[in-house]
């Protein structure tokens, strides 16, 4: 049983509203596709693969690699330690309207707070900053975008995806010390600028 009650703001429920009558099928499968690329399970996955590659063919890109594969397992442990302390029904299970729109129904009923596909975008629009400058750019809208998907599925509320990512950006700045020394966080530093 969860400890704390989270109510949604009149803002998401406002956003809600608007989605369940405004949105189709189409959209919705959709925005339901594009949701997956922001899982844990996906987000994981390719963190062990560039791991497992930066250890064989890279050996420069390693203490990166250690990194994000460090906050992958963070960001996916963490949404469901904090899912348990927190209760917030999700706006797809509010809304007769938005299914009837296509809107799907997504994970456990009363686990909307925070959005955990929004924690794993927010830590890597976060390490993003650790690239050169186009390359941060297009990572880091393609995380919103990706984040915003899940307000567009009525999978959460708009204030869950903004906790989510904000606290996405925390984690990753806290690994920050204990993933890179000091010298690689120079060097990180001097190689992302651009010419």
């Amino acid at each position: 049983m969860a400890l704390v009650e989270v109510k949604p703001t009149r803002i998401d429920q406002a956003l809600a509203h608007e989605i369940a009558d405004h949105t189709n099928s189409s959209i919705e499968q959709t925005a339901q596709t594009l949701t997956w690329a922001a899982d844990e399970h996906v987000m994981l996955a390719l963190a062990a693969a560039g791991w497992l590659y930066a250890q064989l063919r890279r050996p420069e890109a390693r203490p990166a690699a250690n990194h994000v594969l460090a906050v992958s397992v963070a960001t996916a442990v963490l949404p469901h330690l904090l899912k348990s302390v927190f209760d917030q029904t999700r706006p797809d299970r509010l809304t007769l309207r938005g299914h009837l729109h296509g809107i799907p129904i997504s994970g456990k009923p009363r686990d909307a707070f925070p959005s955990g596909h929004a924690l794993h975008m927010g830590a890597l629009a976060s390490a993003a900053g650790l690239l050169a400058p186009a390359p941060r750019r297009l990572v880091r809208s393609l995380a919103v975008a990706l984040s915003l998907t899940r307000v567009a599925v009525l999978a959460h509320w708009a204030s869950d995806v903004v906790a989510g990512f904000t606290l996405g950006i925390v984690v990753e700045r806290l690994f920050r010390p204990f993933t890179f020394g000091k010298s690689q966080r120079q060097r990180h530093q001097a190689s992302r600028v651009g010419p």
